[in-house]
């Protein structure tokens, strides 16, 4: 039997289990999400954070998916670990860096009351290139492009913010059925390594309504990477400016696209519900 300490945190509802690694990782960190994310017989949850020495950042951080699928980069879940290493004196900067598979992050912590409030993440540039995202694509871009579901034609954009995403603008997003379309588009053909899905519906120039199918973990409350990849989308095509807020299920994301550096910062709210032990057999 092996007692695992956890916190149980979420960002605007995108909830994980983050686990202080500084001292070393539990084994089989895939099958540990498994099991420790299962509703009603684990902890439940999208997954499994670890925070963990670097030789390059401040901290390192790394994503397990509720299926136990390893993921590169997590915007909510950054925020979170920023939360968790100053509220629990791990360190006392209000600018620290965040080593991930998807590179070095710099965020900015917003404190109220020696405890952090929110959190700004520079999420760095998005990827458009087809061959980066990845995503198959007859030209360099795939961009407003359409593909055939079984709901008919859609017009998907693929953008990468670390991890690839299909972002589909619809005029009604309550007409969409989430669960069958968004399975179906995230094992789609054109996605080597399959996609994030979201679904948005631009309500005005400055202000998007999105839901979110994450690929490993299926709909979340909420999605950072996902968040700034519809925006930079909502730009691409016309639909919104550079600084819109996004109102997801679980709550709302200020995204800027700043035309200076091109680097897209994401500020939202981090929450901690819970300490526990986990009793691994």
């Amino acid at each position: 039997m092996e007692d695992i300490r956890f916190t149980k945190m979420h960002g605007i509802g995108n909830d994980y289990i983050y686990i202080n690694c500084l001292g070393g990782c539990p084994a089989d960190l895939p099958a540990l999400s498994v099991e420790m994310s299962r509703p009603h017989y684990g902890v439940g949850a999208d997954g499994i954070i670890t925070i963990e020495p670097s030789e390059v950042a401040d901290f390192k951080m790394r994503i397990f998916n509720a299926d136990g699928s390893e993921a590169r980069m997590c915007g909510n879940g950054s925020r979170c670990v920023g939360k968790y290493v100053f509220d629990n004196g791990i360190t006392t900067k209000s600018t620290i860096t965040l080593e991930t598979l998807s590179g070095i992050k710099t965020m900015q912590l917003h404190i109220e009351g020696g405890a952090v409030e929110s959190v700004t993440v520079d999420m760095g540039e998005p990827i458009v290139d087809a061959e980066r995202i990845p995503v198959k694509a007859e030209g360099r871009h795939l961009i407003n492009e359409l593909i055939a579901t079984s709901a008919g034609p859609l017009s998907i954009s693929a953008v990468s913010m670390g991890n690839p995403h299909g972002v589909i603008f619809v005029d009604d997003l309550s007409s969409i059925d989430l669960k069958k379309l968004g399975r179906e588009l995230e094992i789609h053909p054109i996605w080597p390594d399959r996609a994030n899905i979201e679904f948005a519906q631009a309500i005005s120039p400055n202000e998007i309504v999105m839901r979110v199918w994450e690929r490993g973990s299926g709909e979340t409350m909420a999605c950072g990477t996902g968040a700034c990849a519809t925006a930079v989308i909502g730009v691409l095509t016309g639909r919104t400016s550079r600084d819109v807020l996004l109102r997801l299920k679980g709550g709302e994301l200020r995204i800027r696209w700043n035309p200076d550096d091109g680097h897209v910062y994401m500020t939202g709210a981090a929450t901690k519900v819970f300490d526990g032990v986990y009793k691994r057999c």
